[in-house]
């Protein structure tokens, strides 16, 4: 009995690693082809004159991207995942395509040095969520709630185009980014904690759980560049 439970125990773990290993490549994936879609962008005049020459096409990009985001968190059970995965790296792609105005405006000495503090952020953060035995549940609602008042402040912002409100954004959404990887990273191993009903659903799990990662990433980077990003003179 005892060795079985063990056995048990041993492929229980085994299982939660695979799963959580998944997700991390899944994720660095989707990172690896936002880079490359948006240094290629980036590098070609042509492909800069028409993403940033045309105000509809990058609004068009804008839309297609939260379009997706919301069709795979929406539609994840009723949707296969090879077809969701796809779905997640035509969204990076795309996503690299609109972030490739960052080349334009900051230096990429400062974008290379703002990539590794994200990843050196990143990673102590996510660690964080996965071995603490804190449960990290009541953070889920206030962490939501930061990150509605941001979209809010930011859209107002828009109008307004106060220094003030803007840096006060920016250290807020940094604050609310860098809880949220621990938030999610934990949530992401509950999910492996608590099993799947079968490989089909494992696969989309780690689709989603990828996705949050992602997102958590960019736009703690994004954040972080407004800060020690350096512009093009």
């Amino acid at each position: 009995m005892e060795r079985g439970g063990v056995t048990y125990q041993g492929r229980a773990v085994a299982a939660q690693s695979e799963f959580i290993r998944k997700v991390y490549n899944w994720m660095a994936l989707g990172l690896a082809a936002t880079a490359i879609s948006a240094l290629y962008t980036a590098s070609s005049e042509a492909m800069l004159g028409l993403i940033f020459g045309n105000p509809i096409t990058i609004m068009v990009l804008l839309i297609a991207e939260l379009g997706l985001v919301v069709a795979i968190s929406a539609a994840i059970n009723r949707i296969q995942s090879s077809t969701a995965l796809i779905m997640f790296f035509i969204y990076s792609v795309l996503n690299g395509l609109t972030l490739s105005s960052i080349f334009i405006v900051y230096t990429s000495a400062s974008i290379a040095s703002t990539f590794f503090v994200t990843a050196g952020t990143f990673g102590a953060m996510s660690v964080y969520g996965y071995t603490t035995s804190r449960d990290l549940t009541a953070w889920g609602s206030f962490l939501m709630m930061g990150l509605i008042g941001i979209i809010i402040a930011s859209l107002v912002n828009f109008f307004f185009g106060s220094e003030q409100i803007y840096w006060l954004i920016t250290y807020a959404g940094v604050i609310v980014f860098v809880g949220l990887t621990a938030y999610d990273t934990q949530r992401i191993k509950q999910m492996a904690a608590g099993g799947f009903e079968g490989v089909e659903m494992e696969r989309k799990s780690a689709v989603i759980g990828a996705l949050m990662l992602y997102l958590d990433f960019i736009n703690l980077f994004l954040l972080l560049l407004r800060i020690f990003g350096r512009r093009n003179d």
